[in-house]
């Protein structure tokens, strides 16, 4: 079988999207891998929805399926109206997380109304009576969901250094269990963050859309950082807006197609 697909990034968070609705968990896995495969960090496909403009489908690298990716929602909103899937610049995608709304803007970057963040512990999931502050292994976390689950801490350590050595073991720590996103976040000034995630069923990634969001969120409730802030990560930055007005996270970044290909399964 010969599958045709577009490679996309995200500030440098790459993904295959498939042209057909026939996105499993075995050829994400397949595809996804550097050495023998395509290469990404995961993997989509558009489906019809009767809720919304369209729908997706969405894996991880490791073929577990996620509910929500910011980077990947916005190279997801080009691929469609690049190839007429939509036909209007701003509109609505119906994911595991709800209903996403990307806009794409004049200068080619895309919004997205990412949604209200989750703060109760029981829907991120995490377990703790204190989701806005609680300590885990050696340190002191906020857990907030973004449609998936994320454990932000804020450091003066090395981020990059904590998310390697780190990342791991937190991900699979019990008190998610489903697991989570992982964001070391250094604080530069009151709007400006730099932020190494390692990402649940990918590992070590440029950048994380969703972990930007849940970053801000956490600063915001922590008195940390203002409601407007830039994200630096190690593919880019993304501009984050958690809006007091409305209680939605708003984020603004770019979305870029890469080639085109086929891959034999």
């Amino acid at each position: 079988m010969n599958i045709k697909f577009e490679k996309w990034q995200g500030l440098g968070n790459d993904f295959i999207i498939l042209f057909d609705d026939i996105a499993t968990s075995d050829i994400a896995i397949k595809m996804c891998e550097r050495n023998f495969g395509v290469g990404a960090d995961g993997l989509f496909c558009p489906t019809k929805s009767n809720v919304a403009d369209i729908g997706w489908k969405f894996f991880n690298s490791d073929g577990t399926i996620a509910q929500m990716c910011g980077n990947g929602i916005r190279c997801f909103a080009k691929f469609a109206k690049k190839h007429n899937l939509v036909n209007k610049n701003k509109f609505s995608v119906e994911t595991l997380a709800g209903i996403i709304t990307p806009e794409i803007l004049d200068n080619g970057n895309v919004l997205v109304d990412m949604g209200e963040p989750v703060l109760e512990a029981g829907a991120i999931p995490v377990v703790t009576n204190s989701p806005q502050e609680f300590k885990i292994n050696e340190f002191i976390a906020t857990a907030v969901s973004m449609g998936n689950p994320h454990c932000v801490i804020f450091t003066d350590s090395d981020s990059e250094k904590l998310a390697k050595e780190k990342g791991a073991e937190l991900e699979i720590n019990p008190m998610f269990p489903e697991k989570t996103n992982v964001e070391f976040v250094n604080i530069i000034s009151s709007n400006r963050v730099r932020m190494n995630v390692w990402e649940r069923g990918c590992g070590i990634t440029l950048a994380c859309g969703t972990g930007a969001c849940a970053a801000v969120v956490a600063g915001v409730i922590r008195g940390l950082i203002n409601r407007k802030c830039d994200v630096v990560l190690p593919g880019g930055v993304l501009n984050i807006e958690y809006r007091e007005a409305d209680n939605r996270v708003y984020m603004q970044g770019s979305a870029k197609d890469v080639f085109l290909g086929e891959f034999y399964i």
